[in-house]
C-alpha cells in the first residue's frame, strides 16, 4: 500500500497510559521519516511523566504515567515540537552491517524465492545484499526488525502454513519486506539465510544490535565464517 502523509498529526488515546500520534497511512519512507523525527525530538528531552516513546511504521506511541501527565498535555507538547526547524531523520541513524550465510541449511526457502522470480540463488543473494534497508519498526518479538526497501524482484508471499520453529538469526522475506528473527520462534516468512550475530541479548547493557530508524546492510559470509563468528558470540 502506497503511503499517504497527513497534513497534520492525528492523535488517538491508546488505553489509560498511551497516546498514539499518527503521521500517515500505509508503509512509506516519507511517513516514517516524520515518525522518526518526532521520536528523536521526544527522546532528546522526555517530557515529565513520559516513560517511553515507541515508533512504528506510520505512528508512534507515547507511554506515560497517568499520575504525572495525560493526552492533552502531551498533544500540546508534540504540536510545539512540530514547530521546530525540520531536520533529516537519517542524520541520527546508523548503518548496521549484518553478516549472513545464505542458502543451504541456513536458508531453506532461497530456492523457492529464486524460482519464483526466474533468478539463480546467487542472484537472490546479490540483490538482497545490494542495498541498505531502513528499519521501520521493531516488534512482534524483542529485536524483530521490519525492513523496507526490498527489491521488487525479491517480493515473495509468506508461507501458507507458518513454521513452528524458526532458528534465531534467520533472515526472511514476506511480501515487500525483509527482516531478521532475533530469537527462536514460530514464523511464516520465507527464510533465505541466517546471521551468526545475537540480535537480542538481554544480559548486555544494550541488548539490541540496532534500533528503529537505523539502516541495515547485509553481507554474505561462508559457513566457515558463520561458525567462527557464532563461536565468538557465545563467549
Amino acid at each position: 500500500m502506497v503511503g499517504v502523509l497527513y497534513e497534520t498529526a492525528q492523535f488517538r488515546v491508546s488505553g489509560d497510559r498511551g497516546l498514539l500520534v499518527e503521521y500517515g497511512d500505509g508503509v512509506d519512507l516519507s511517513v516514517n521519516a516524520k515518525v522518526r523525527r518526532m521520536t528523536a525530538l521526544l527522546q532528546a528531552s522526555l517530557p515529565d511523566g513520559v516513560e517511553a516513546v515507541i515508533p512504528a511504521y506510520r505512528s508512534l506511541c507515547i507511554l506515560y504515567d497517568p499520575c504525572k501527565s495525560g493526552p492533552a498535555v502531551l498533544k500540546r507538547h508534540v504540536l510545539e515540537l512540530e514547530k521546530l526547524p525540520d531536520f533529516a531523520a537519517d542524520e541520527t541513524a546508523r548503518t548496521v552491517k549484518i553478516p549472513v550465510c545464505y542458502g543451504g541449511v541456513f536458508g531453506p526457502d532461497i530456492a523457492f524465492v529464486a524460482a519464483g522470480h526466474g533468478l539463480s540463488e546467487d542472484e537472490v543473494i546479490l540483490l538482497h545484499t545490494a542495498r541498505s534497508y531502513p528499519i521501520y519498526a521493531i516488534g512482534f518479538a524483542p529485536g524483530f526488525c521490519y525492513l523496507g526497501g526490498l527489491d521488487d524482484r525479491l517480493h515473495t508471499p509468506r508461507l501458507e502454513t507458518p513454521r513452528t520453529r524458526v532458528p534465531a538469526g534467520s533472515i526472511g522475506i514476506a511480501g515487500d519486506q525483509t527482516g531478521a528473527y532475533p530469537l527462536e520462534m514460530p514464523g511464516g516468512w520465507r527464510i533465505i539465510g541466517r546471521t551468526p550475530l545475537r540480535l537480542f541479548a538481554p544480559e548486555r547493557t544494550d541488548p539490541f544490535v540496532y534500533r528503529a530508524g537505523d539502516r541495515i546492510r547485509f553481507f554474505p559470509i561462508s559457513q566457515e565464517e558463520f561458525e567462527a563468528i557464532a563461536g565468538g558470540e557465545q563467549r
